[in-house]
């Protein structure tokens, strides 16, 4: 992918100061700029649906990643390490731009897209990924997001069945416990605390 020009003095900066005294910059982003404390912070505090769900708090996408690893492993009960930790990595992006609803990406194109692609690079060789999914793990973390995607609509967006089987696909069968653990929104802080728990227990296992 051709790099976009270097900004020249003067103009907007494009990097980001975190929490963790990282500064990220987003036109090249190094592996070592990236940290788990940043990633799950950010995650914890950033709304699915632009916040246009049920409940106390925000249903964050820190929550929904830990959803998605969840049907995941329901799907493909011997998932490994590695492809679970690229599902639970699948939206750490967005601890820098954010989650764009599908509408509004629709009205702004693929822009952002380049952003996000070499984010998750430099996030994946962080954790030791490959920075290319094979297709059947590609495929297999797309098909979980779906199934959440379509299970946050209903009982979270207030979407009807049938516009979220237009959308999404159709209902998944997911066993009761996945619903009853992963769908009532958590504090930003119980979000943040369980995602970074997650991927700490992978990296060490």
């Amino acid at each position: 992918m051709k790099k976009p020009a270097k900004l020249s003095a003067g103009t907007a900066r494009a990097w980001q100061r975190m929490l963790s005294g990282r500064r990220l910059d987003l036109l090249d982003p190094s592996p070592l700029d990236i940290e788990l404390e940043d990633i799950a912070h950010g995650l914890a505090r950033v709304p699915r649906w632009n916040g246009q769900t049920k409940g106390a708090h925000i249903f964050s996408v820190a929550q929904h990643t830990l959803l998605v690893e969840a049907i995941a492993r329901q799907k493909t009960p011997r998932l490994d390490r590695t492809g679970r930790l690229a599902v639970l990595l699948h939206d750490a992006p967005e601890y820098v731009v954010g989650d764009m609803i599908s509408p509004f990406k629709a009205v702004i194109g693929n822009s952002y897209k380049a952003v996000e692609v070499r984010l998750l690079a430099a996030i994946h060789v962080h954790f030791g990924v490959p920075a290319a999914l094979p297709e059947k793990l590609r495929d297999l973390i797309k098909s979980a997001d779906r199934s959440a995607a379509f299970i946050e609509a209903t009982r979270l967006a207030g979407f009807q069945a049938a516009e979220a089987k237009k959308f999404f696909g159709k209902a998944p069968f997911l066993p009761a416990s996945i619903e009853r653990d992963y769908l009532t929104p958590w504090p930003a802080e119980i979000a943040q605390k369980r995602y970074s728990a997650r991927v700490t227990t992978l990296l060490k296992s």
